[in-house]
């Protein structure tokens, strides 16, 4: 047997793997309120599972299916847990839109997906999407940005925006630390485009109208809790932009800890929504729908650029050759982009394992 003090310092190199594990993996998501999807892992058609009628809700709500449902919580004769021809079909197209092996069944790359925190907002409305399912784009074309349907945008003689935060609906972050995350996430696309933003004087006469809320607060969007639809926004020239007054929100612009969202990352994609930018199927682009606890991504992609300037124009200043590092940025996770953060490989991870059973057994 080896000496204690040996096994304690593998058990050190453990937990620091365990802490670097790939972002693949998902985070925390034993709070989220989709959870108990990953018990649909395996299902395919045919099957008839408890669950599966929640797993229709939730893709009814994000535009991959469409039936009448007056229930909640129970059942009724128009949703069942009956694994069918819609169902298979919702899931190959939700398995195209977020670049997945389209196989219609829930493996476990899909459900992992499902659960992940995302926006609100539907991929698919009123049928219409520009994100991979729709073939819309070519395979060597990796411009896959979307619009609502009807492409609204801001008229062309209001290129300034005022912004404001509820004085009501918020969360315990300071006002000057929420003041200046909103104000560096309009600047991101300020840079890019010929429309600017100014914070108002008065909430009531703000163009776009910012607060935190929690559950039903009357927008017929009702939030669910930690780690499931983190915030929406809707479509021009509406300007409500909503977040979960529930999440944890990380706001001091470092990294965040598992279980916590990025508030600025947040605020990024759905001001993208506010221009009238749908959701892309590009991953590196703000406007991905879903973004995991504990990363952080803020920077433009090429895709997010191009359509927000086919909508209102390039930024006399931008030079898009001398941001393209930044717009092919990957995800922080961990600390495993800039910052001098450490990669953990599963390798590795698995390696330490293996190394403090054979102490053990010894």
């Amino acid at each position: 047997m080896k000496s204690p003090a040996a096994i304690a310092i593998l058990l050190l190199v453990l937990v620091n793997s365990v802490s670097g594990l790939p972002n693949f993996l998902p985070k925390n998501i034993s709070s989220s309120p989709w959870a108990p999807f990953q018990n649909l892992t395996g299902c395919h058609m045919g099957d008839h599972v408890p669950g599966l009628v929640d797993l229709k809700r939730y893709l009814k709500r994000f535009g991959y299916m469409n039936f009448p449902d007056t229930a909640t919580n129970s059942t009724n004769a128009n949703v069942t847990d009956e694994f069918d021809d819609s169902l298979e079909w919702a899931i190959k197209t939700y398995q195209k839109n977020f670049n997945l092996n389209p196989t219609g069944s829930l493996d476990l790359s899909t459900v992992n997906q499902i659960v992940r925190p995302r926006c609100g907002v539907a991929d698919i409305i009123n049928g219409s999407t520009s994100m991979n399912s729709s073939g819309a784009a070519h395979a060597n074309d990796r411009r896959l940005y979307s619009f609502f349907p009807g492409s609204p945008s801001w008229p062309s003689n209001k290129r300034q925006l005022t912004y404001a935060i509820s004085p009501t609906a918020r969360i315990s972050a300071d006002d000057a630390t929420l003041r200046s995350i909103f104000a560096r996430a309009f600047e991101r696309w300020a840079n890019v485009t010929q429309m600017t933003f100014v914070e108002a004087a008065e909430y009531s006469a703000a163009d776009i109208k910012i607060g935190f809320y929690s559950g039903d607060h009357g927008d017929g969007e009702a939030f669910d809790g930690v780690l499931g639809t983190l915030a929406h926004a809707f479509s021009p020239t509406n300007g409500r932009f909503h977040l979960d007054a529930a999440e944890n929100w990380a706001v001091d612009g470092s990294l965040p800890s598992v279980g916590e969202i990025d508030l600025e990352s947040v605020a990024v994609h759905e001001i993208g929504h506010l221009l009238g930018l749908g959701h892309s199927s590009v991953e590196e682009a703000i406007m991905f729908p879903t973004i995991t606890s504990g990363t952080r991504r803020v920077e433009l992609a090429a895709d997010d650029v191009a359509g927000v300037q086919l909508l209102y124009g390039a930024n006399p200043t931008y030079n898009a050759s001398s941001s393209s590092s930044n717009s092919a940025q990957e995800e922080e996770r961990g600390g495993a982009t800039s910052g001098g953060g450490r990669v953990v490989t599963l390798g590795l991870f698995s390696g330490a394992v293996s190394a403090i059973v054979s102490l053990l057994i010894l």
